[in-house]
């Protein structure tokens, strides 16, 4: 219960002091004008981002000898989502979806290939950044200092189960049979949760350019992932209100776009509940009695 009240008032605190720095009318104008319509296509993209995710968590299983059914894989990613946004942590659906899929393999195998299919997101998503930076040379400092302190952060927060993690990574990520599908299935779910978020700006009335997606956006997402938040709620409308300017927008559009995606994200992980319904429906029904 401490750990949830550090949480919640972590969050609290960080959208109050953001709050000071933008006009909370035009966030709220800039939200009840919304365009459903890029709200839809946010929506789209992050439901194939999550199937796509599904499949890729199906690979990694697969390379660790562990096999997960394609219908399994998709209804328990949806579930897992689900957990992630609505409780504190970010990664208890994750837990969840390993413990559960532990029957196809030892609960060792299990989460590793939970937890390797996780960083791989991670890695895609810092290997756009990186080939960005090279290409567009915007924001190169800025966006630069700030991304490898995010690395080295991860990297340093994670040292010790990277480093029990090295042999199944290499076989899981690298391996001759796995490693075209898992650049295929990272650089597309990236590209899926760029545009989400992309989408999400566009409809607050916020177009960005493209170096401004594939450079701000990533360390705005990357933001979530830091432990005290609840969802990555707080971090992330503070980040995109920071880091909006650079990319020539308002504060108060970072805010309102950050806030619309993760209203986005919440809405696309429902299919979630109809995963419980199906998994409990077999163990419902009464046995057939015997003619």
């Amino acid at each position: 219960m401490t750990r949830l009240a550090l949480k919640l008032l972590t969050v609290g605190a960080v959208l109050a002091i953001t709050l000071c720095f933008v006009d909370p009318a035009v966030v709220l104008a800039h939200l009840r004008a919304a365009d459903w319509r890029w709200l839809l296509a946010a929506g789209l993209a992050v439901n194939l981002q999550t199937v796509l995710s599904a499949l890729r968590w199906q690979v990694t299983a697969q390379a660790l000898g562990q096999r997960i059914g394609t219908t399994e894989a998709i209804g328990e990613y949806y579930l897992a989502q689900l957990m992630n946004q609505t409780l504190p942590g970010g990664v208890l659906g994750d837990a969840g979806r390993a413990m559960r899929a532990r029957h196809s393999a030892d609960l060792l195998r299990s989460g590793q290939a939970v937890v390797i299919e996780r960083l791989a997101g991670q890695l895609a998503l810092a290997a756009v950044v990186l080939a960005a930076l090279v290409l567009t040379g915007r924001w190169l400092w800025a966006v630069g200092l700030m991304g490898g302190a995010s690395v080295l952060w991860l990297v340093a927060r994670n040292w010790e189960r990277l480093a029990r993690l090295l042999a199944p990574l290499r076989r899981a990520l690298l391996g001759r049979d796995v490693r075209l599908r898992q650049i295929a299935l990272g650089l597309s779910i990236v590209l899926c949760n760029l545009l989400a978020f992309a989408f999400a700006a566009r409809a607050i009335g916020t177009q960005l350019p493209a170096g401004a997606i594939v450079t701000l956006v990533p360390l705005i997402l990357s933001a979530m992932v830091i432990p005290l938040s609840i969802a990555g709620w707080g971090w992330r409308e503070g980040a995109a209100a920071a880091l909006f300017p650079l990319a020539g927008a308002t504060p108060e559009a970072g805010l309102a776009a950050a806030t619309a995606f993760g209203a986005v994200l919440i809405a696309s992980a429902l299919p979630g509940l109809g995963w419980v319904v199906l998994r409990r429906a077999p163990a419902t029904q009464p046995p057939s009695k015997a003619k």
